[in-house]
């Protein structure tokens, strides 16, 4: 029997209904005439929590850091025992078995640990379901694959999923015990290998905006008349910096040297000169279509829709078949999807009166752009429309949107290059230099689709600086100074975060790193997280409240316990550095290099330095009584089963207790539970107040212990 195990019931549902006859559906299985199809609901197995390797881990406690198991252990999910079942018999009844897990790294690690926990060892192929309409998933049954060409990918992801359990684990203990020593009682702080490095960017582009100073600089724009032609042309002045007082950025800040020059040009009016002129025919190709961050970026830019919004609406189009597989980070298409350009097109072609069946009839099938490209594909290709017709009408409002920009993205391909113009002209005069730039548009092609609506182009405002027709002119020609104009700008703060900026930082992570090598290493790896988890850690530290959204376009800044978290943790774990570089590292994994026992390494090593910097970390106090026996933390009020008491934060470490006094810790005595005084009767007098020593000096009674353990850590 040949058993295919799909990652969810939707994909085993389709791949089910292109297997032959006859069809037979049981609890969590479809019987076909080609073999048995079962499914997973997602990761039906869960790493092992610290106290299910050892029942004293429940309780958090500082000398108990960091935990590294030495054996890895999975447990299954209690929500998916039943199905778990269903899978495992049938895995001790098949011949071979068909790995259809989604084409990604995390889908490959799904369905092989659940392999690797039984103890396979039957053959085992694989499968890449790209998209669920019939005609994908015939191509897939028709290259099947050996699983073990993608043990890079298995290995990179259960890396992955072991990285963030020991950072999260371990540094997730180690500083909530940090801040509840520093008196924040009852705050827990959840650090992630990639959810810490993200909150850190929203936290200092705050304070940049909260320190910003603004500075106006001054531009000197002049016109000059071409004497061959008489056509006269606009060009800007360029300071030197030797003359000039300038800004670090180079901008001109000082108005009285702004206005001397001005003076200066128009006086004695000499002949201006062109010492650069250049004029090069340039092609553009059309942008290349969708990974799933760049379709969540602009469909937030465009849209003002949030990451985890587009994803669960990419992810619906997809299991209606109009769409491929959402989570994906490639930009690129297999060459040999090329053949379906006919029918897809001739599909949107059919849109009438859209803008999308417009641009669809004046597409060439034909044409191959740069997308095409095999050497760029791994396990999945960028997002595309399938070959099953849409009918708009029946979709939501977010829906079409969505389909929309997918959609133009691939019509796109299959338009000509925007051929243009681009002119570069310098003008000396009076010894100063001065310097314009135009383009004349040959052919739109590709960009009269993006034409309509909002502008998409981050570079727009300079597209538009550009635009200048300049005169057709030769290096040595002679210009006449007409006229300048001074005009004055000022610099602006940086812009806030909304949730689609925030992820395209998270995938632009290069950009935030301070390590120059590790800058250049990384800009050609996609960032941190990945393409399935960005939008929910950023929902995550929204519903956490340590972000705040505000507003429609929901701009992000940090609350309270987003800036304690970020002062409290060292750079090498606010900044990006040290994750980008990890990332890489899982990238190289994923293509062979590398391996997941080498990388746990230097995890737990790292966790280890972390946690013993937690002991001594600073962190701002939360107010109270300083503790008089360690010094170091504070005495908070507690609610025991013997009455009101107060206890040292930095308890277990620090076991000073003492008794209430009108809501005041009493330090005249050791406090005496109720149990050893009479049940009804006044609490004894206390004794001479006690010399206090150093830190550990106190030992509480059995009574105190069990109470604070309580209240810290719960059971």
């Amino acid at each position: 029997m040949r058993l295919y195990i799909a990652e969810k019931p939707s994909v085993g549902r389709a791949l089910a209904a292109c297997l032959p006859a006859p069809h037979k559906k049981g609890a969590g299985w479809i019987e076909t005439g080609g073999g048995v199809v079962t499914w997973l609901f997602g990761h039906v197995l869960r790493q092992a929590e610290p106290e299910e390797y050892d029942p004293k881990l429940k309780r958090w406690r500082a000398e108990d850091l960091p935990i590294l198991p030495d054996e890895w252990r999975l447990v299954v999910n209690e929500s998916a025992a039943q199905q778990f079942a269903v899978v495992k018999g049938l895995i001790e009844r098949a011949d071979e078995i068909v790995h259809g897990g989604d084409p990604d790294r995390e889908g490959q690690l799904l369905v092989d640990e659940v392999l690797d926990y039984l103890g396979n060892e039957k053959p085992v192929r694989r499968i890449l379901i790209n998209a669920l309409d019939d005609k994908s998933i015939h191509d897939a049954l028709g290259d099947l694959r050996d699983n073990r060409d993608f043990l890079p990918l298995k290995r990179s992801a259960l890396a992955r999923a072991r990285a963030d359990w020991l950072i999260g684990m371990n540094l997730s203990r180690a500083y909530t015990l940090a801040v509840r020593r520093a008196g924040h009682d009852r705050l827990v702080l959840p650090i992630g290998r990639v959810k810490t490095p993200t909150l850190a960017l929203v936290v200092r582009r705050e304070r940049e905006i909260e320190n910003f100073k603004p500075a106006t600089y001054y531009l000197l724009d002049a016109v000059f008349r071409y004497e061959k032609t008489g056509e006269s042309f606009h060009a800007r002045w360029k300071p030197s910096e030797e003359r000039t007082p300038l800004d670090p950025e180079g901008r001109l800040v000082d108005e009285k040297a702004a206005q001397a020059a001005l003076s200066s040009f128009g006086t004695e009016p000499q002949d201006a000169k062109i010492t650069r002129y250049e004029r090069k025919k340039k092609e553009e190709p059309p942008p290349l279509p969708f990974s799933l961050s760049a379709l969540q970026v602009l469909a937030g830019k465009r849209y003002g829709y949030e990451p985890q919004q587009v994803l669960d609406t990419a992810q619906k189009l997809y299991e209606e078949k109009l769409t491929s597989y959402p989570r994906s980070d490639a930009e690129y298409l297999p060459v040999n999807q090329h053949k379906d350009a006919p029918k897809i097109l001739g599909n949107l072609a059919a849109l009438a009166d859209t803008p999308l069946g417009a641009w669809a009839r004046e597409a060439d099938a034909k044409q191959k752009s740069r997308a095409w490209n095999d050497a760029k594909i791994s396990a999945h290709h960028a997002i595309i429309p399938t070959t099953v017709p849409v009918n708009l009408a029946r979709l939501s409002e977010v829906e079409r949107n969505i389909y929309e920009l997918i959609a133009r993205a691939y019509i796109a391909q299959f338009h000509p290059n925007y051929v243009y113009d681009q002119t570069k002209v310098e003008v000396t005069y009076h010894g100063e230099l001065f310097a314009a730039s135009g383009r004349t548009e040959r052919a739109a092609g590709w960009r009269v689709m993006y034409r309509t609506g909002k502008s998409e182009s981050e570079d727009a405002e300079k597209e538009d600086e550009e635009s200048a027709v300049l005169p057709p002119m030769k290096k040595g020609d002679a210009a006449d100074y007409v006229s300048a104009e001074l005009g004055t700008r000022q610099t602006k703060p940086p812009t806030r975060f909304t949730p689609a900026t925030l992820l395209q930082g998270m995938k632009e992570i290069h950009k935030y790193v301070k390590d120059e090598a590790a800058k250049k290493m990384l800009r050609d790896v996609s960032g941190i997280g990945t393409e399935a988890t960005r939008a929910s850690i950023i929902e995550d530290l929204i519903r956490r409240k340590f972000l705040h959204a505000a507003g429609k376009k929901k701009v992000l800044t940090p609350t309270e316990a987003a800036y304690l978290l970020i002062d409290a943790l060292p750079d090498t774990m606010t900044y990006p550095d040290a994750t980008a570089v990890w990332e890489d590292r899982l990238h190289s994994m994923a293509q062979g290099e590398g391996t997941p026992e080498d990388f746990l390494a230097g995890q737990a090593a790292f966790a280890r330095d972390l946690c013993a910097a937690a002991l001594t970390a600073t962190i701002a106090g939360g107010g109270g009584v300083p503790c008089p026996a360690c010094g170091r933390g504070i005495m908070l009020k507690r609610k025991g089963k013997h009455g009101d008491f107060w206890g040292c934060s930095a308890f277990p470490q620090c076991r000073m207790t003492a008794n209430d006094a009108g809501g005041k810790p009493d330090f005249t005595g050791k406090r005496i539970p109720r149990s050893a005084a009479r049940a009804s009767g006044p609490r004894p007098s206390a004794p001479a107040a006690p010399t206090y020593a150093p830190r550990g000096s106190y030992t509480p009674t059995a009574d105190e212990q069990a109470e604070m353990d309580a209240l810290f850590f719960g059971d």
